[in-house]
């Protein structure tokens, strides 16, 4: 009983045996806690780092505390413990004890800092032992001031000017009668449930030196090599409602929303928007959805979505020199990049010219044409369902059909080509382990040189005078071919995906309905 009663002792003391010798230090996971950049008085998202003893023994901090106090906007919390202002600011005898390890916590809120670029801030955590030895962590950020509007309603003419970000929180209603315009070089940063509901009129006006730019408002890393930017879903994109006519999107960057762009049923007699030379990518439901309207959509760029990168249910929509590219890595249940049908409403055209229709899939179109009513019998006058497909590249199956070939002129089907040689032929890069893309055609490309020439965009005035400028903007070549797809004059701009890889070579079904012919 005596050699159990010492051998309990001993073991005690061997736990609790902490040292004050100068030469046992503590072991950090990193020397420095990068908080990236944030919006001046908006906190950060949570950083965390192990301080670890593998020292021998057992060692006490007198004090851990933030040098610089309360000066840059740093909240730290060590093993459980708040460094509090009532506290000064720091925790007094933390212990570590040998093999043992504790977890810190950091955040920032910053101050506004009166400037319009982003201002560096740093702080130092110091571990202070009982040894009298220091050691440091560094707190790094980025603070950056923004102007910020929650649930902002315009009711008259409203512009949007370059300058400071533009944090948006809730819902940016432009109400009948109002027209928003975002104006060159733009940038909008749409918190979570946020976006631009549109009753009136929007016009994103940007150029190919400063284009608009919509994304999310979260400027952190989800990990080192992933910006949540690069994540789809952050924002609820731009929705133009029953009423809204006449908008416009040029040189505008959208990206990362739930659903990109949202056209709702309206007159089709009336031009409802216009797009072009733009890029919609990365979104968590579809790029651009078109219900029984007038959209023309010219030179832009429609890329990796979980529903359709393009989606057209009824109405007069024309489709010029675009990229319709298919590559959403997070869901192998990805829909096509193009669907339209007539099944809701009358298709009065959907005319699609000079474009690439492209993506994992071997199949990525789908068409609706109504051949049943409600009693699930032959409908004795089903809607109008016009479609033509001029000088196009579409991965789907060659059309067979004596009826349905006068609707596919000049086209290249691609049903016989595997997905990761599509990604390499077509692209500059497609890489979904990576989650890099950019959707500049590929000097392999079956696309190039496949273009109507009398069919190309025609919209800017001295546009030969320009060639060699809006070559060194893209870091295109000087092709003196016109190319299926997105030109090389616009910006074209690119945004990697982020989160973990998905797997992307399955054979998916996303065919419609019974009332749906797949090949029209």
């Amino acid at each position: 009983m005596c050699v159990l009663g010492v051998f309990g002792l001993s073991a005690c003391d061997d736990i609790d045996d902490f040292t004050t010798s100068p030469n046992n230090l503590l072991t950090f996971s990193t020397d420095t806690v990068r908080i990236d950049t944030v919006f001046s008085t908006v906190p950060s998202s949570t950083r965390d780092f192990w301080v670890s003893n593998r020292s021998g023994k057992g060692l006490r901090c007198t004090s851990v505390r933030l040098e610089g106090g309360n000066q840059n906007g740093f909240r730290v919390n060590v093993d459980g413990v708040y460094l509090s202002p009532e506290q000064g600011y720091k925790a007094n005898y933390i212990e570590v004890r040998n093999k043992d390890s504790i977890r810190v916590f950091v955040e920032v809120t910053t101050a506004v800092n009166h400037g319009d670029a982003p201002k560096e801030l740093n702080d130092r955590l110091v571990f202070a032992l009982e040894s009298g030895v220091e050691q440091k962590v560094v707190l790094n950020a980025w603070s950056w001031d923004a102007d910020f509007a929650r649930n902002k309603t315009i009711t008259t003419d409203y512009t949007i000017t370059a300058g400071k970000p533009l944090v948006v929180y809730g819902p940016m209603t432009v109400e009948e009668g109002a027209t928003l315009t975002i104006a060159p070089g733009a940038t909008l940063f749409f918190h979570d449930g946020a976006g631009i509901d549109v009753k009136g009129r929007l016009v994103c006006k940007g150029t190919a030196d400063q284009p608009v730019t919509l994304r999310g408002d979260r400027l952190d890393y989800m990990f080192d090599y992933l910006p949540y930017d690069r994540m789809s879903g952050l924002w609820n994109g731009v929705h133009f409602m029953e009423k809204s006519y006449d908008n416009r999107m040029e040189f505008t960057d959208l990206h990362s929303a739930f659903n990109g762009v949202r056209v709702d049923s309206s007159d089709v007699a009336r031009q409802t928007l216009t797009i072009a030379n733009s890029t919609i990518h990365n979104c968590q439901g579809h790029a651009l959805y078109v219900e029984n309207s007038k959209v023309t959509v010219e030179n832009s760029q429609l890329t990796n979505a979980l529903n359709n990168c393009l989606g057209v249910e009824g109405g007069d929509v024309l489709v010029n020199n675009c990229t319709l590219a298919q590559f959403y890595p997070f869901d192998s249940n990805r829909a096509s990049a193009l669907s339209f049908s007539a099944l809701k409403h009358p298709l009065q055209q959907f005319v699609c010219r000079n474009t690439l229709i492209t993506g994992y899939s071997a199949d990525e179109m789908m068409g609706g044409k109504p051949v049943k009513d409600a009693t699930n019998e032959d409908a004795a006058e089903p809607n109008a369902f016009n479609y033509q497909f001029e000088n196009c590249v579409i991965r789907t199956p060659e059309v067979t059909k004596e009826e349905e070939k006068p609707h596919f002129v000049n086209v290249v089907f691609e049903e016989k080509e595997n997905a990761d040689s599509v990604c390499t032929n077509h692209f500059k890069k497609v890489d979904g382990d990576k989650q890099d893309y950019d959707f500049r055609l590929a000097k392999t490309s079956v696309a190039i040189d496949r273009a109507g020439y009398k069919d190309r965009p025609q919209r800017h005035a001295a546009r030969r005078a320009t060639r060699r400028r809006s070559i060194r903007i893209q870091g295109g070549e000087d092709r003196r071919t016109e190319s299926v797809g997105v030109s090389i004059f616009t910006i074209s701009p690119q945004h990697p995906i982020t989160t973990s890889p998905q797997q992307h070579l399955t054979n998916k079904s996303h065919h419609l309905t019974t009332t749906t012919s797949h090949h029209l």
